[in-house]
């Protein structure tokens, strides 16, 4: 019998992390195999340091007989090179234009990801109503551009689901502490988030744990999500 070689890619990450999640979907659907180094962020070890210029994460390492090993940082950066690099179809566009439309939208869920912190940190009724009614917004041009799916661009999954996917992933718990009423009018986006929600790259990329790490997250924060007032509809 064959033995599996190990690992020679490290994803440095954190249970927590949206952009973790993106890079380790790449990771799986482009079938690379890999290992996950967790690093507590607010406790930062001096390997970890050393390696991440910015102090955050993801980092993917990369081994390489006789050399040194490399890594690189920054999400988008990761999973463009794991796109470039890996055997298989890609997913990002060939065309340089629609690839360039992609990098947009993807831009523009990274975004999302700024409104969702916002949402989370809010510890006052003004702040929380003013983020859920950004994200409905959002969420309301994402469904302009939407077709018929199930995936971003119709039916083959590509970087932009890989990014979409780990913003949907906080409303699977936000939607059980609030109304955010944030998918309202959004029937194209709502039947996205069931399709990505199913995808053995997604469910994976997360650790088991990980709505229960989100709700301590509130908790230590005070989120006015977790209070009376936003289980009730305005």
């Amino acid at each position: 019998m064959k033995l599996l070689e190990a690992p020679t890619l490290t994803l440095v990450s954190h249970p927590l992390c949206p952009y973790v999640q993106r890079a380790a979907i790449v990771l799986t659907e482009r079938g690379v195999g890999f290992e996950k180094r967790y690093v507590d962020l607010a406790n930062r070890p001096a390997w970890f340091e050393t390696l991440s210029p910015l102090g955050k994460v993801p980092l993917l390492m990369i081994a390489r007989e006789g050399r040194e090993d490399a890594v690189i940082f920054e999400s988008a950066v990761i999973c463009e090179y794991l796109d470039e690099t890996q055997p298989g179809r890609t997913l990002l566009p060939q065309d340089a234009l629609e690839r360039a439309q992609h990098r947009g939208w993807i831009e523009f869920g990274s975004s999302i990801l700024v409104e969702i912190w916002k949402l989370e940190i809010a510890t006052d009724a003004s702040a929380y109503h003013a983020q859920r009614k950004a994200l409905a917004e959002r969420f309301a041009t994402v469904e302009r551009v939407l077709n018929a799916g199930p995936w971003f661009a119709g039916g083959e999954f590509g970087m932009v689901d890989a990014v979409f996917a780990p913003i949907f992933r906080y409303f699977d718990v936000f939607d059980e502490l609030a109304e955010l009423q944030v998918f309202t009018d959004t029937p194209k986006a709502i039947a996205w988030r069931r399709a990505l929600a199913a995808r053995p790259s997604v469910i994976g990329a997360a650790p088991a744990d990980y709505a229960q790490r989100l709700r301590a997250f509130l908790h230590e924060r005070d989120a006015y999500l977790l209070r009376a007032d936003a289980k009730r509809p305005r």
